[in-house]
């Protein structure tokens, strides 16, 4: 069975090297040149992406990427005053398996893991596809696929193709999200300093591996700005006219968005289809069921979402009606929950007044001063995120399809 995977970030690398393990020829398309170098932000893998990523035998190098970062700094807006806050013990009271790493990594380490065996299309995109599989590309030369599955994020070219325009299936939260690459990664060594403003954060954290630096702005807004997703410089002026005059911090690392290496933007906004899949084609992570950028545990419902997808199509025996449906009905309970808690992360992120302000500044202060079991009892009241997606159990697909392989040969040289 020939498969068709758009997008190479996170989810369409680990989609493929899983496809490929359970046997079918995997083929992925990416709009970018090479393996995508955009900028992103730090990212969580919590307990089962951890354990998703071990099975592909890459855990070591995650782990030796990881970003290290041990120690909050926060500014409150305004004050001259910082609380600092030991961030192993938030980390270790969500989840008894975590990782932060930059997103660029994840996604080399992931591609590193399947390049040997899948054919990757660089600098190509899918242009249209029919019902039984044919597609066309802006460069390639039309092939034929069995399947075709999106896996390129929220700005979806497959889910726009499969699903066209569908009122009510995105939903803007209000708030925006830019991360910029800084030179200047000496700074901050294991530390992440945050400006918080009513309506408005910002933070900075070093890596210590990569002799760079990120600097993540987080922003509400009531209405959805006019800009489009590929117009850069006006990205940047919105991000200029959000942050300018916060901190002398701030208007710094802002003075250097012309000439960054690297830079994103976009909305942070969740998708709500009632079903990913349609016909020969389906979606998976960002692109089928985005919870919301940077507020919490997109990435690990995309590495499971993979996971779950490739596992689910072995199971049934490349019967894509059915393992869709499974893929659909083991996901959508986690999809849900995770909606909600990143609705409850944008608000804890992005404060909309001064005693939001003061609450988080005095909680930063309780935490660093409490004694070590109240201390943990109050972390683990607070840290919904990394407890609902380290709570996502994921099945063993390849023990279990291999038995099942292994009965029906049995079954058919005993016949």
């Amino acid at each position: 069975m020939r498969i068709l995977v758009s997008g190479a970030g996170v989810a369409g690398p680990v989609l493929a090297y899983w496809l490929n393990r359970h046997g079918f020829s995997v083929t992925a398309v990416e709009r970018a040149a090479t393996v995508r170098k955009t900028g992103g932000h730090a990212v969580d893998l919590f307990r089962p992406a951890v354990e998703i990523s071990e099975r592909m035998g890459v855990l070591d190098r995650i782990e030796g990427c990881a970003t290290g970062t041990a120690r909050l700094t926060l500014r409150p807006e305004g004050s001259s005053r910082a609380v600092r806050v030991d961030l192993g013990k938030i980390f270790s009271a969500a989840s008894d398996r975590h990782v932060e790493i930059m997103r660029d990594d994840l996604s080399e380490i992931y591609y590193d893991a399947t390049c040997d065996d899948v054919e990757y299309l660089f600098g190509d995109s899918i242009t249209a596809f029919s019902p039984d599989g044919e597609v066309r590309f802006e460069n390639a030369a039309p092939r034929r696929f069995d399947l075709i599955i999106g896996a390129d994020g929220l700005h979806s070219t497959v889910r726009r193709l499969a699903f066209g325009d569908q009122p009510g299936s995105s939903a803007f939260i209000g708030a925006y999200l830019g991360v910029l690459t800084l030179r200047d990664a000496a700074a901050l060594e294991r530390e992440l300093l945050i400006h918080v403003g009513v309506g408005r954060t910002v933070g900075m954290y070093g890596t210590r591996h990569s002799g760079e630096a990120r600097a993540l702005f987080l922003f509400h807004s009531e209405q959805e700005l006019d800009y489009h997703y590929r117009d850069v410089p006006r990205q940047k002026e919105l991000l200029r006219n959000a942050f300018q005059g916060m901190h002398p911090d701030v208007d710094h690392w802002l003075s250097e968005l012309d000439s960054t290496p690297a830079f994103y933007f976009d909305s942070i906004t969740q998708l709500h289809l009632n079903t990913w899949s349609r016909g020969r084609v389906t979606l998976v992570g960002d692109a089928g069921y985005c919870p919301g950028p940077a507020v919490g545990g997109s990435t690990t419902l995309a590495v499971v979402g993979a996971y779950v997808l490739a596992g689910e199509l072995a199971r049934a025996g490349g019967n894509h009606e059915r393992a869709f449906a499974a893929y659909e009905r083991v996901m959508t309970p986690h999809i849900q929950a995770g909606r909600a808690a990143a609705l409850s992360a944008a608000k804890t992120l992005i404060l909309a007044s001064h005693l939001g302000i003061t609450g988080l500044t005095q909680g930063a202060r309780l935490i660093s001063a409490l004694p070590a079991r109240p201390r943990r009892a109050l972390l683990r009241l607070a840290s919904k995120t990394g407890r609902l997606y380290s709570s996502m159990p994921i099945d063993d697909y390849e023990h279990q399809n291999q038995s099942a392989w292994a009965t029906t040969r049995t079954g058919v040289d005993e016949g």
